[in-house]
């Protein structure tokens, strides 16, 4: 059974949670922020104080590799290679669209019809959001997108999508289509990446500790790849 510390900074919310074969043991979580700097490490150091006064020892540290905010990603995975190094236990990296469509079937909002879309925000009418099914699969890949009524059309003509994070309110009057849903509360949560990094560990799908980088706001600006319909059903 792995013994895994999840961190996710890459938004406004910095979270810390302790999972044991995939099961939530331990939580820690700010919505007020953004204050990572100063709140990740006592959030890690209750942490690993559970840890010691539960006799466990941690097996991987799991992080957030987003797309997010610059600062908020550096500031968690430089905690997350830390503790890596200092514990001598492999990294595991986790998309923060996928994180979040894992919370959103977490909270029985998806159907098996349904396709989720994680949108983050950026600038004007810009979102970088992705597209998967109930099971967690891919429909297409995290990328940059300008909203407006034609940008998910071709997914929308076939299923229901299910619209949520901080990017997808201000995209609500541009996506007009009887198969848009809107929903709220969901955030990125280390909490919800409890049973995603537990798998990723089963599969010993870890990270170069030491020239692991993450995916920045930034160059998804600057690459913005084109619409492509994948795996559509």
């Amino acid at each position: 059974m792995a013994c895994i510390l999840n961190i996710e900074t890459s938004t406004r919310v910095c979270s810390v949670a302790i999972s044991l074969n995939g099961v939530l043991l331990f939580e820690r979580c700010d919505k007020e922020g953004p204050s990572h700097a100063t709140i990740l490490g006592t959030f890690v150091s209750d942490a690993l104080a559970f840890l010691r006064n539960e006799g466990r020892a941690l097996d991987a540290v799991a992080v957030s590799c987003g797309p997010g905010s610059y600062t908020g990603l550096r500031i968690g995975v430089s905690m997350a290679k830390g503790l890596c190094f200092a514990h001598d236990v492999p990294l595991i990296a986790i998309e923060t669209t996928k994180i979040m469509a894992a919370l959103a079937v977490d909270k029985g909002f998806a159907d098996d019809g349904a396709l989720l879309c994680p949108m983050i925000d950026a600038r004007r009418m810009e979102v970088y959001a992705a597209l998967y099914n109930k099971e967690l699969e891919k429909a297409r890949d995290t990328q940059a997108d300008i909203v407006d009524a034609g940008t998910y059309a071709p997914y929308l003509a076939t299923n229901r999508v299910l619209f949520f994070g901080d990017g997808a309110e201000k995209c609500r009057e541009a996506i007009e289509d009887e198969n848009a849903v809107f929903i709220g509360g969901i955030d990125p949560l280390a909490s919800a990446m409890c049973r995603l990094s537990d798998e990723a560990f089963g599969w010993q799908q870890f990270e170069n500790t030491a020239y692991f980088e993450p995916f920045y706001l930034k160059e998804f600006v600057a690459t913005k790849p084109k619409n492509k319909v994948l795996n559509q059903q």
